[in-house]
């Protein structure tokens, strides 16, 4: 079989095996055990050494298909997109015409090519991983809303499944509620938390942008001390935040209470969630959220925003805490669970148990349902 993928996500040449964003790899290293042959139709730069987030595709049979990186930002790279467009659209073409099996990654730029030409090739099996927000409810760039209308139209996108996060009550037959894993059945091993009593562990795991939302943590931190609640944050992540981070740490004489530990590798993550009580998480946009869904099958319990297919993992507060970010609002939360700890523990029990319904051995199965 040829598997066919179309992205915008930009890859890397190096000794002879093609490099890209590491989460990214290792899903599609799922799909690639199940195919002869890969066609990439994608951004390569060559100039560029694979950084330590990158990770090789496992599959070496791979026919790369290079496109230039293209966006719509402005005037200036609308008008060199406009020039660029027929080289994408012939490699696109080129690449459905070759493949058994069409493979979309969207939202994207690409994606939004892909979602038009596959119009054109009705009877070619096809699949698309829509990883960001399918919420019609909340505002979206015009092109993703173009690529959704797209994929759910059953008349346009034929012969397709379309994977999204979560149960949403307005999908097409074509859409399928989809889940990532990154936890393997091996990985179901106990958790014991201490006390609430012992001191309070927070955890923020995700990249330092204003878009996560990082410096509520230390926020809530501040709130709880004044409490008289003794309580910590450890950060797992980097990124452009953390200098203001660091900033008001020091400002609000925190430094024994804030751990920023940086870019740290998943055992690191892993060890910091299964010691921590609660994650807090609000992110202002999201496909997937890992950091919930790997907070939740350490007992950690989230206080997250209901963005996405988050208040569908959360069972709409069975199995975690909705909010809308208010610092205050967080701390009374935590502060009650200090004061009701069998509360914590049947909250972070019934997340646990949820969480680990979504193994990678599941994850695989259901990826090979759809080639």
């Amino acid at each position: 079989m040829n598997f066919l993928i179309i992205t915008h996500v930009l890859h890397k040449y190096s000794q002879g095996r093609f490099y890209a964003y590491g989460p990214y790899v290792r899903e599609m290293n799922l799909w690639l055990k199940y195919v002869d042959k890969v066609i990439i139709v994608a951004p390569l730069d060559n100039n560029s050494t694979p950084g330590s987030i990158d990770i090789s595709y496992e599959n070496n049979r791979i026919s790369f298909r290079r496109i230039p990186k293209f966006d719509v930002l402005s005037i200036k790279s609308l008008a060199r997109t406009v020039l660029l467009l027929p080289l994408i659209i012939f490699q696109v073409v080129v690449g459905m015409i070759r493949a058994d099996h069409i493979h979309l990654r969207c939202p994207g730029n690409v994606g939004l090519i892909g979602c038009i030409i596959q119009i054109f090739f009705p009877l070619k099996k096809k699949t698309a991983k829509y990883a960001s927000n399918w919420d019609w409810s909340i505002k979206q760039p015009w092109s993703y809303r173009l690529q959704q209308r797209i994929l759910r139209n059953t008349f346009l996108t034929r012969n397709m499944t379309v994977l999204v996060y979560g149960e949403w009550p307005d999908r097409t037959k074509n859409i399928k509620p989809f889940f990532t894993a990154s936890y393997s059945v091996n990985d179901r091993l106990p958790v014991t938390k201490k006390p609430l009593k012992d001191g309070v562990k927070l955890a923020f795991v995700g990249t330092l942008t204003p878009n996560k939302s990082p410096l509520a943590g230390i926020e809530v931190i501040r709130d709880l001390t004044a409490r008289g609640i003794n309580a910590d944050i450890t950060y797992c992540g980097e990124g452009p935040e953390r200098k203001l981070l660091e900033q008001k740490t020091a400002e609000y004489g925190l430094t024994d209470r804030v751990k920023l530990l940086g870019n740290v590798d998943s055992e690191k993550v892993k060890e910091v969630l299964i010691q921590s009580h609660f994650l807090i998480f609000l992110s202002r946009s999201e496909g997937w959220p890992k950091a919930v869904s790997e907070a939740m099958w350490w007992g950690c319990i989230p206080i997250t925003t209901p963005i996405s297919c988050v208040p569908w993992m959360l069972d709409n507060g069975a199995r975690g805490e909705l909010v809308n970010g208010n610092i205050q609002t967080i701390a009374s939360l935590v502060e009650e669970y200090f004061s009701h700890q069998e509360r914590f523990n049947i909250k972070s029990e019934k997340a646990m148990q949820w969480s680990r319904e979504y193994t990678l051995e599941r994850f695989e199965e259901e990826i090979h349902s759809f080639i």
